[in-house]
C-alpha cells in the first residue's frame, strides 16, 4: 500500500498550482548527500513515520459481495496507519523555496479526502476513501528537529503531511452457499392440543423476488 500512496502524492503534486511546472518530485531521504546530486527544483516528500491509528481499529467481520450481491466471503475490517512526510522544496535560493512550499500548501489544502475512484491498486480496491492532514499538529514522537538531525542536515522549512491508509486484515473465510428454499414454520400445541397445524414457507419465488428487488435497489444506488 504504501508505495501506491507514494504514486498518489506524486500525482498530487503534479496538480493544481504546480500543473505544468515541471517540478521534480523525490522520496529519497534529504540527507547532505542527496542535496549535493540535486541540479533542478525539487519536492521532497520523505516518509519518516509508519504507525497505526488505533482509534481507527474495528472489531467483527465484514461481508465480501460478488456481482449480484450475493456474500461470498467475510473478511476482518481493515487496520488504518498514518504514513507521516516531510514535505521540503529544494532550489537555489530560499524565496524559491518559499513560492514552491506556498504552491504545495496550496495544491494539497483543497484535497482533505481522496475518494476511492482516485486511488490505484489494491488501495482503491477497498473502495474506502483516504483522508489527508496537512501542517497539522505533530503527533509522533520524534520531533522534527530530531528527524533533520538522524538525517545529518541543516533545518529547512516543511510541510507535515499525513496521509491516513486502509491496510486489509487477512485472513479472508468462505461465505456458506446462498439460501434458496426459504425458512419452514411449524406449529405444534403441548401434550397435542391443539393438534399439529401445517408448514408456512417462503417459497423459492418469494426469495427470487426479494433477490430481484435488492439488486433493483442496488443499481438505483449506483446510479
Amino acid at each position: 500500500m504504501i508505495h501506491e500512496v507514494d504514486e498518489v502524492l506524486k500525482g498530487l503534486f503534479g496538480t493544481g498550482v504546480l500543473a505544468g511546472s515541471g517540478i521534480d518530485v523525490s522520496f529519497e531521504a534529504p540527507t547532505r548527500d542527496w542535496a549535493a546530486r540535486r541540479n533542478a527544483p525539487v519536492v521532497n516528500a520523505y516518509l519518516y513515520d509508519i504507525r497505526e491509528d488505533v482509534a481507527r481499529r474495528q472489531r467483527g467481520q465484514e461481508p465480501v459481495r460478488d456481482a449480484a450481491d450475493i456474500v461470498v466471503r467475510r473478511r476482518r475490517p481493515p487496520r488504518w496507519f498514518r504514513l507521516s512526510y516531510l514535505v521540503t522544496a529544494w532550489t537555489k535560493t530560499p524565496q524559491d523555496e518559499h513560492r514552491l512550499l506556498s504552491a504545495v500548501l496550496a495544491t494539497l489544502l483543497p484535497r482533505e479526502v481522496l475518494p476511492p475512484a482516485e486511488l490505484p491498486g489494491a488501495l482503491g480496491a477497498l473502495g474506502l476513501s483516504v483522508p489527508l492532514t496537512v501542517a497539522g499538529i505533530q503527533t509522533e514522537s520524534r520531533s522534527l528537529a530530531e528527524i533533520w538531525s538522524a538525517l545529518g542536515g541543516e533545518l529547512k522549512p516543511s510541510v507535515d503531511l499525513v496521509v491516513t491508509v486502509p491496510f486489509p486484515s487477512y485472513p479472508e473465510y468462505d461465505a456458506g452457499p446462498p439460501v434458496t428454499e426459504g425458512a419452514t414454520v411449524r406449529l405444534r400445541g403441548v401434550n397435542g392440543d391443539p393438534p399439529r397445524s401445517g408448514e408456512r414457507s417462503h417459497r423459492p419465488r418469494q426469495v427470487a423476488a426479494v433477490r430481484a428487488a435488492r439488486e433493483a435497489a442496488r443499481r438505483r444506488r449506483g446510479s
